[in-house]
C-alpha cells in the first residue's frame, strides 16, 4: 500500500526520464525524417509517446533505427536547457510547425495547455532544448541524458491518432515507448506484458464460459453464462453477509424511473450525455437508471426520522444503465449494464467520520479476502473553475467536506494521495486503485461525501434538541460492479479462482463406464452440500476428460475407479497437480473447511 507522503508520479524522476525520452525520440524522427510535422510527447503510465505527421507509414525497421539513435543520444550527455520565451518568439522558432503554432495560440490566449486541457489563467511559455533539438514544453526533464540508462529503454509500437483526438482532425502516427531505471525493471515490465496477453480477461472469459457479448442484444450488454452467474451469486452472498455484519439493510429499486426524479437529483444535467435516451408514456417521459441513489433518498424520506435511528444504511446490487461510447466500451471493465454493490449512509455530521472510516475498513476486509496487497487511496477534490458547470456551485460547502474528509484519513492513520479536479458533481470521494498479479491498475471500489443530494431531495431528522437537520450521505461501492470486479479477478487470479468462488468446485471423473453410477452418486451427496460438482459420464478417455477439467481450471477433479468404487474413496487431483487418496467423508470435510472460510489456497 502506498503512503500519503509518496509523491505523484508527476513528480518522480522516472516521470521526467519519460518525459525527457519522449524528446530524445522526437529528435531521433525529425533526423530521419526532416521534414516531419511534430505534435506532442508526453509522458504517460508506463512510458511515453509522441505524435507525429510523416511522409510515409514507419515500418518495424524504422522503429529499429530510431531506438538505436535515441540510445546514441542518450549517450551524448546532452543538458536539458529551459527557456521562457514570448508567443512571437515561440512562433518564429516553430513557424514550420503546424501543430506547434495551434498549441502556442491556445497558450497565448489561455485557454488549453499543450495537452488540450482547460487552463486557470494564461501560463509561462516555455521551451526545452537538448543537443540540437528543441520543443515546446512546460517539462519537467532530467537535467541531463546521462540520468536515463539507455539500457532500459525500448521503442513498443506504432499506431494512429487523431490530432486533439478528433476524428475530423489528421490521423498521425503515434510512437509508444517505455523507459525504466534499470534493465532489470524493464525486463519485469516487458514479462507483465506477456502474462497481461495470458491472462487477459476478455481471452479467459470466452475460454473458461464466463460471459459473452451478442450482437443481437448490443454492445456492453454482458450475458452472463452458468459459470459466471455462479460466480457473482458468490459474490453477492459474500456482500450480504459483510453488510449484514455492519449493520446494511437491503433494499430493491425499479430498473427505470421518470424523468423528474434525476432533474430533481440533479443527475440529468450532468450526466445526460451517458444516460439512455427517454421512453414516453401517457405523456411522461421515464429513463432506465443510471445510478441508485435517487431511490435510495426516496426510500429514506419516506417516513420521519430521528437521531436515534442514524447511521441509515441502505443497500442494493441494483442493475444500472449508462451509455458509454462504442470505443470506450472494453471487455467487462467498461460496459453499458452493470450491476452495482450500492449503499448509501445517511448519518449526522458528528458520526461521519465513524461512517466514512467504516467504508474503508470494509474495503480492507475484502482486499485481504481477494489477497489484494497493492491499492492506493485516491482523494479526489473539486476544483474552483468547475463550480457551476462540473460541480455544484457551493465553495463553502465543498471545503468543509472535503476537511472533513482529510481529517478522517489523517485522524485514522489512512494513507492516501489527493488529486484536484477528479470529485464527484456533488461532493469529495476516495477512489481505490488496485492493481492486478500484472500490474494492470483498477478503480475498483469508491466512498463518495454528497451535501447536494440532501437537500435536493429535502432529506431531514429530527436531532437531539428537537431540531430538523440534514443528513450527510456516503456513497459507497466497495465490491465496485459485478462486471469490473469479475474482470479484475479473472486477470487478478489468472482464471484459477480460489475453492469458493470458482464457478465449478469438483469434477468427478469415472476412470471406465462401470463406475459412472459411484460417479452420480458422489455428484448427488456434494450438490446437496450446495456444492458445485459435476460428474462427466462422457464417453471420452480419463486423461481427456482430466484435460478438460485442467483447462476449465476446476480446482477439484475425483478420479474413482474400481478401487475408490469399492472403498467409499477417491483420488483427489488438485489443480495445481498434487494428488492424494481420500475417503470421501474426508474430502468433503476438506471441502466444506475451504468453502466455509474462503480460503484461497487447495
Amino acid at each position: 500500500m502506498l503512503s500519503k507522503a509518496q509523491e505523484r508520479y508527476e513528480d518522480s524522476h522516472i516521470f521526467r526520464v519519460r518525459h525527457s525520452c519522449s524528446h530524445i525520440m522526437a529528435q531521433a524522427v525529425l533526423e530521419l525524417f526532416p521534414n516531419a510535422k511534430y505534435a506532442i510527447g508526453p509522458a504517460i503510465e508506463d512510458g511515453f509517446y509522441y505524435d507525429f505527421d510523416l511522409p510515409r507509414t514507419l515500418t518495424p525497421e524504422d522503429l529499429e533505427h530510431i531506438e538505436k539513435r535515441m540510445k546514441e543520444i542518450i549517450k551524448g550527455n546532452h543538458d536539458f536547457i529551459r527557456q521562457e520565451v514570448s508567443a512571437e518568439e515561440a512562433r518564429q522558432i516553430f513557424k514550420d510547425q503546424p501543430y506547434k503554432l495551434e498549441l502556442i495560440d491556445g497558450l497565448e490566449k489561455g485557454e488549453v495547455d499543450e495537452d488540450g486541457n482547460p487552463l486557470e489563467e494564461k501560463p509561462v511559455i516555455s521551451i526545452y532544448k537538448h543537443d540540437k533539438f528543441v520543443d515546446l514544453c512546460r517539462g519537467p526533464h532530467v537535467a541531463n541524458t546521462r540520468e536515463i540508462n539507455p539500457k532500459a529503454v525500448k521503442l513498443m509500437q506504432v499506431s494512429g491518432a487523431y490530432w486533439r483526438g478528433d476524428e475530423h482532425n489528421p490521423m498521425l502516427q503515434r510512437i509508444y515507448g517505455t523507459a525504466w531505471e534499470t534493465p532489470e525493471e524493464l525486463e519485469q515490465y516487458l514479462w507483465r506484458l506477456e502474462e497481461a496477453k495470458k491472462r487477459d480477461h476478455r481471452k479467459l472469459g470466452k475460454e473458461l464460459d464466463i460471459y459473452l457479448f451478442d450482437d443481437e442484444i448490443g454492445p456492453g450488454l454482458p450475458l452472463w453464462t452458468p459459470r459466471g452467474g455462479a460466480i457473482i451469486e458468490e459474490i453477492e452472498k459474500l456482500a450480504k453477509e459483510m453488510e449484514f455484519k455492519y449493520g446494511y439493510e437491503r433494499v430493491r429499486t425499479p430498473h427505470l424511473a421518470k424523468e423528474d426524479l434525476y432533474l430533481r437529483s440533479g443527475h440529468l444535467p450532468y450526466y445526460a450525455e451517458s444516460m439512455y435516451p427517454p421512453m414516453e408514456l401517457e405523456g411522461v417521459r421515464y429513463y432506465v437508471k443510471p445510478m441508485n441513489c435517487p431511490m435510495h433518498h426516496k426510500i429514506f424520506a419516506s417516513k420521519p426520522r430521528s437521531y436515534r435511528e442514524l447511521p441509515v444504511r441502505l443497500a442494493e446490487y441494483g442493475t444500472c444503465y449508462r451509455y458509454e461510447k462504442s470505443g470506450e466500451l472494453f471487455g467487462l471493465m467498461r460496459v453499458r449494464s452493470m450491476q452495482m454493490n450500492d449503499s448509501h449512509i445517511y448519518c449526522s455530521e458528528e458520526q461521519f467520520e465513524q461512517e466514512f472510516v467504516g467504508v474503508i475498513h470494509l474495503y480492507l476486509e475484502y482486499f485481504r479476502l481477494f489477497g489484494i496487497q497493492d491499492y492506493l487511496m485516491r482523494l479526489s477534490t473539486h476544483h474552483p473553475r468547475g463550480l457551476g458547470k462540473k460541480y455544484v456551485n457551493n465553495p463553502e460547502l465543498w471545503r468543509k467536506t472535503e476537511d472533513m474528509v482529510r481529517k478522517a484519513l489523517d485522524n485514522n492513520g489512512i494513507p492516501y494521495v489527493e488529486i484536484a479536479d477528479e470529485a464527484a458533481f456533488y461532493g469529495p470521494k476516495i477512489d481505490v486503485q488496485v492493481k492486478s498479479a500484472i500490474g494492470r491498475e483498477f478503480t475498483l471500489a469508491t466512498n463518495q461525501v454528497d451535501f447536494a443530494q440532501p437537500e435536493r431531495f429535502d432529506l431531514k431528522f429530527i436531532n437531539e434538541k428537537g431540531e430538523e437537520e440534514r443528513p450527510l450521505i456516503i456513497h459507497r461501492a466497495p465490491l465496485s460492479t459485478h462486471e469490473r470486479l469479475i474482470g479484475f479477478l479473472l486477470e487478478h487470479y489468472a482464471g484459477a479462482f480460489p475453492v469458493w468462488l470458482s464457478p465449478e468446485q469438483v469434477r468427478i471423473i469415472p476412470i471406465t463406464d462401470a463406475q459412472n453410477e459411484y460417479a452420480k452418486q458422489l455428484e448427488r451427496r456434494l450438490r446437496a452440500l450446495e456444492v458445485r460438482a459435476t460428474a462427466d459420464l462422457d464417453s471420452d478417455r480419463m486423461n481427456a476428460k482430466i484435460r478438460k477439467a485442467q483447462l476449465l481450471k476446476i480446482p477439484y477433479m475425483l478420479v474413482v475407479g474400481e478401487r475408490e468404487a469399492q472403498a467409499g474413496a477417491v483420488a483427489l487431483r488438485k489443480r495445481d497437480g498434487t494428488q492424494q487418496t481420500l475417503s470421501v467423508d474426508e474430502f468433503v470435510a476438506l471441502l466444506q473447511e475451504k468453502i466455509s472460510t474462503r480460503a484461497a489456497d487447495l
